[in-house]
């Protein structure tokens, strides 16, 4: 298992050095002048517009400014806003709010979702099977602004069950719809992955041999078809969590959530670089772990996998 955690980090320095780079790169290199641009209709002052440049390093080669800012990255200091604000304190604002959301949206999409996939994959053909199918395809298929206002309107306007918005307070209860929005999507896909998965494995041969051993269903279910079909469903909630995290400018947006979807949104309409690579780079490592923990939780999951 080290020689396997030992490799795996190896991977990890070139992916993080290389999305970092490419991100940087985008950003940076994008059409239009963002110092200029500060002046509005007037213009700054040419001393001015060079005085800042060279306060940003945006006077510098690319490559300098590349090297610059991961030695920004490794002492934890991710520049300046323009308007003088530190990088990190909006981050410290921003990312326990869409980390609570992508949580819980996590959780709701995991419990529903394999719960109910292991029935429908149990009972194939049946009705409860057939209905979750329509359902998770109608889920698939509506976009995700479309069922967050919709419940925006029913669940918080006419019903008043929830808040329909939250601003800053970031309580579970006001997280609780949004989390549903960001997470309907996904609870879709793995409540198809796990019925699919389950229903696989409960006509396999290794089943039918535990059966013939005398074992109880439970047991069947619990050493047999859960953990062997819960593979891939731990694969696509690992790299979900990042997804989740990155996607929540539509659902931050819809419930007016001052996290990392709404700051990166204003980061990029009003053409701060520094904000968009830092946050970009965070959600970069969230991704890493996300997956070094998923690949991990193989061996938990399926202890015939050895890593050596």
């Amino acid at each position: 298992m080290s020689r396997y955690i030992g490799r795996r980090l190896l991977q990890i320095i070139p992916v993080f050095f290389g999305a970092t780079f490419l991100i940087f790169a985008m950003v940076y290199l994008m059409p239009g002048d963002p110092v200029a641009a500060l002046g509005g209709d007037r213009g700054l002052n040419p001393e001015v517009q060079a005085r800042i440049r060279a306060e940003y390093n945006l006077d510098k080669p690319l490559y300098m400014q590349y090297l610059l800012y991961l030695k920004g990255v490794f002492t934890l200091d991710f520049g300046t806003t323009f308007s003088g604000r530190s990088v990190a304190e909006v981050m410290a604002g921003a990312f326990p709010i869409t980390i609570k959301l992508a949580v819980m949206a996590l959780l709701f999409e995991a419990i529903l979702g394999v719960g109910f996939g292991v029935i429908a994959g149990m009972r194939r053909g049946g009705f409860f099977d057939s209905t979750v199918l329509v359902l998770s395809l109608v889920v698939i298929s509506v976009p995700t602004f479309v069922i967050g206002f919709v419940l925006q309107f029913l669940v918080g306007v006419k019903w008043g069950i929830l808040p329909p918005t939250v601003g800053s307070k970031t309580t579970i209860t006001n997280l609780l719809m949004p989390a549903i929005v960001l997470g309907a999507q996904s609870l879709a896909y793995v409540l198809r992955l796990t019925r699919q998965s389950v229903s696989e494995h409960t006509a396999a041969d290794f089943v039918r041999t535990a059966r013939a051993k005398g074992l109880s269903n439970g047991q069947v279910m619990r050493r047999h078809i859960l953990r062997n079909s819960l593979i891939p469903v731990v694969t696509f909630l690992g790299g979900d969590l990042g997804a989740l995290m990155g996607g929540a400018i539509i659902t931050e947006g819809i419930f007016n959530i001052n996290g990392v979807g709404g700051t990166l949104w204003q980061a990029v309409i009003k053409g701060e670089p520094a904000t968009v690579v830092s946050f970009t780079t965070v959600l970069v490592l969230v991704y890493i772990i996300a997956n070094l923990i998923v690949d991990l939780l193989y061996a938990w999951l399926d202890p015939r996998i050895r890593y050596e």
